[in-house]
């Protein structure tokens, strides 16, 4: 649902930002927060596998899982 002129102005006069400014800082928050989350997963998967807890498939499905909703999260979030 697309908000009207006055609301958008509405929004602006009480917030002091605009409506596309607030979704890119979550937006961006978002992302952030998935990009840390990824590194620290791949960073423990390879701690993992150095020590020979995980094999080498299971190391690049970690990997390949986080590429995969990496690229899904960022395709519904920002079409």
């Amino acid at each position: 649902m697309t908000p009207s002129a006055d609301q958008i102005a509405a929004f602006q006069a009480n917030g002091g930002f605009t409506p596309s400014t607030a979704s890119t800082v979550v937006l961006g928050f978002v992302f952030a927060v998935l990009l840390l989350w990824g590194v620290w997963a791949m960073r423990t998967a390879y701690v993992g596998w150095a020590d020979r807890r995980l094999s080498q498939r299971q190391f690049l499905g970690v990997i390949v899982r986080f590429v995969a909703m990496y690229l899904v999260l960022g395709f519904f979030l920002l079409s």
